[in-house]
């Protein structure tokens, strides 16, 4: 395993859809992973890397969503009035970049890309919920735009272990590297 440096002027930390009706669905599950995203961000805005905060949505008709003909639905029912509403802990601040995607990636339809090159941020630090899901279609999109990347193992949750693990296990190792809150916080400062 590699020792993993970071930039602070090259890095964003990217979080993904810790938003409060993704949240309740985790139940419990999300605490742990909204803990450590915060320290992540906490981190981050101290030594000036960029935060970007991701949360997925649209107009309440959902008629700028995809509805493709699919054997698993995404979500069914109604979404209440504080769906798409990022998750307070994540102490959002006027400096930091806030995303709205109506798709899986952060990238698809939206600046991302745009704000990221603007502000010569090369290195991506992901985390948030699903991880096979936002965090993966992110993930990839990403890699195929040439950025670094850097996957927060335990700032993550799947909507299954099966499916978390065979994203942090198979997938995201070929694409970045894998580490834990702590040693991106420390890579951050070294």
């Amino acid at each position: 395993m590699s020792v993993l440096k970071l930039e602070p002027k090259s890095t964003a930390i990217v979080v993904i859809d810790l938003q409060k009706g993704i949240a309740a669905r985790m139940g419990t599950a999300a605490q742990p992973i909204v803990a450590n995203a915060a320290r992540l961000l906490a981190a981050a805005r101290a030594v000036g890397a960029q935060p970007v905060l991701v949360h997925v949505g649209g107009s309440p008709d959902g008629a700028d969503r995809l509805h493709p003909p699919t054997d698993t639905p995404a979500f069914s029912g109604t979404f209440p009035p504080d769906w798409m509403d990022l998750i307070p802990d994540l102490d959002r601040q006027p400096s930091d970049v806030v995303v709205l995607k109506r798709q899986w990636g952060a990238f698809y339809g939206t600046d991302l890309d745009l704000q990221l090159r603007r502000r010569a941020r090369t290195a991506i630090v992901l985390c948030g919920i699903a991880t096979e899901i936002g965090v993966e279609s992110t993930a990839r999109d990403a890699y195929e735009r040439g950025y670094e990347l850097v996957f927060a193992s335990d700032a993550v949750a799947g909507m299954s272990p099966e499916a978390h693990a065979n994203s942090l296990e198979r997938i995201f190792p070929r694409m970045g590297r894998v580490r834990t809150t702590d040693e991106i916080i420390a890579a951050l400062k070294s």
